[in-house]
């Protein structure tokens, strides 16, 4: 099948590629949803509702799903990879040799691959086949964005003419899409971020406040911004909608999964208790130790980071975190 620039394909049914779906769909493009469960996306054509992910939120018939990715990326001219990175590579191994030509790719998740420790868009293009898969990345929770609540994100890619073709595709009134041409400061943010917004969380379930919330926010912006200029982002792009915006938003958000299980850490239950009642992933459980690891390799200090992976290998309880940071030695705020 030729290519058809008004076709799109979105990888992944959960709450972002659905949301993302729809608004492709509302910008006029004949949108594919492929998920990997039949049983799943005929619930969702039965309902008229992705009842996991999104409650409340209308499914119209007019968006098609399918389990089936050959039908999926048929003719599609953009492919929106929205998948959870500890699946990330072995799902889009399912649509190489499927894509149509000269289609435009984007990776849409957050985190770092299982096993590879890669930027996910360079998991994407090897699993693909392609040169570049572009990022989008940003403050942009899937239950506002597919509510029309106003949302600003960036399109991420080296080749700038890809950025702003991704910007074009998916730019509107309630979504407004920035450039720019550091895809590894802006997805590197985008991992990141969900470790401190465990521990965040983790502030807010012994019940510390403001001050607190506000002490690990800006520190954290320390931590995310040396270990980015390390593996080769520019020190500005954390300062952006990718870095702070994002982190932001998920250190502060009621709709939070990371921020949510940081909380239940503080408040004393079992991280195995906790990702048990859990349908939807928390990134930053699954990513804490590549984090720690990479800046272990590169010589970064990442001492919130670090404190979050041992409160989840179960080596200390979060109130024993606290101690641990606030009695690290004295320093200059820019050293």
């Amino acid at each position: 099948m030729e290519t058809d620039p008004n076709r799109a394909c979105v990888i992944g049914n959960g709450g972002w590629g659905t949301a993302l779906a729809l608004l492709l769909l509302a910008k006029g493009r004949d949108v594919a949803l492929w998920g990997h469960s039949k049983e799943e996306l005929d619930d969702i054509r039965a309902r008229g509702e992705n009842v996991p992910y999104l409650p409340g939120v209308t499914v119209p018939g007019a968006l098609r799903l399918t389990d089936d990715p050959a039908e999926a990326a048929a003719g599609a001219g953009l492919v929106v990879v929205a998948a959870p990175s500890q699946f990330y590579e072995t799902v889009c191994a399912r649509f190489r040799g499927r894509l149509a030509p000269g289609a435009d790719a984007v990776s849409v998740s957050k985190g770092f691959c299982a096993g590879t420790g890669d930027r996910l868009s360079v998991a994407a293009a090897r699993a693909l086949g392609v040169e570049e898969v572009a990022a989008l990345s940003g403050p942009s929770h899937a239950e506002e964005v597919a509510r029309g609540v106003p949302t600003a994100v960036v399109a991420a890619a080296s080749d700038p003419a890809l950025a702003a073709r991704v910007q074009a595709a998916f730019n509107g009134p309630r979504f407004r899409v920035y450039t720019s041409d550091d895809p590894v400061g802006v997805e590197l943010g985008g991992a990141v971020k969900n470790v401190l917004a465990l521990a965040v969380g983790m502030s807010d379930g012994l019940g510390f406040g403001d001050n607190s919330r506000a002490a690990l926010v800006t520190r954290g912006v320390a931590e995310m911004a040396r270990l980015g200029v390390a593996v080769g982002g520019r020190a500005e792009t954390f300062s952006g909608l990718s870095g702070l915006g994002d982190l932001v938003v998920t250190c502060t958000s009621r709709h939070s999964r990371n921020r949510g299980v940081g909380e239940r850490l503080g408040r004393g239950e079992p991280l195995s208790a906790i990702q048990s009642g859990m349908r939807q992933v928390a990134e930053g459980v699954w990513n804490c130790t590549l984090v720690c690891d990479m800046a272990a390799e590169l010589g970064v200090e990442m001492p919130i980071c670090e404190t979050v992976r041992l409160v989840l290998q179960g080596s200390i309880p979060p109130s024993e975190a606290v101690a641990r940071l606030m009695g690290r030695d004295p320093r200059g705020e820019r050293g």
